[in-house]
């Protein structure tokens, strides 16, 4: 069994090539999604992540997303990056952001991602990436 970072790595590429039917296909049915914790609902079940990954992607050109870190379990993955993309009108985004995904077998049954929305609608609007943002995204990735 590859480690689970692996796994996610492979879930990384398909959104990448917004091959959404890959991720939706490396979800468990009834997978829980707090893709932003703490700030909005989450997203319960495939047809629900689907139609999130639809109405998000549809709104992003270019994805950089990239992992800094990582620790895992046997039934978790910890980890540390940055979502950065380009929006469709050309705005760069950068969210600096933990994630904790588990997963049931082989396939994602949670997902928590936590992000700065206050950062993340500052770059939305415009704004460059704020010094501490640049800091944090500077680092390689694995």
């Amino acid at each position: 069994m590859s480690s689970r970072f692996e796994q996610f790595k492979t879930v990384i590429e398909f959104w990448k090539n917004k091959d959404i039917d890959a991720v939706i296909d490396a979800m468990s049915d009834d997978i829980v999604w707090h893709y932003a914790a703490a700030i909005a609902p989450p997203v319960r079940g495939k047809d629900e992540a689907r139609a999130f990954l639809e109405r998000f992607g549809g709104a992003i050109g270019e994805v950089k997303w990239r992992i800094f870190e990582t620790a895992e379990t046997a039934d978790r993955l910890f980890v540390e990056g940055v979502d950065e993309y380009v929006t469709k009108d050309g705005v760069a985004v950068a969210a600096p952001y933990a994630g904790v995904i588990e997963y049931s077998g082989d396939k994602i049954s949670g997902w928590r991602d936590y992000v700065d929305s206050g950062v993340m609608s500052h770059m939305k609007a415009g704004n460059p990436y704020p010094e501490q943002v640049k800091e944090l995204i500077a680092r390689p990735a694995r």
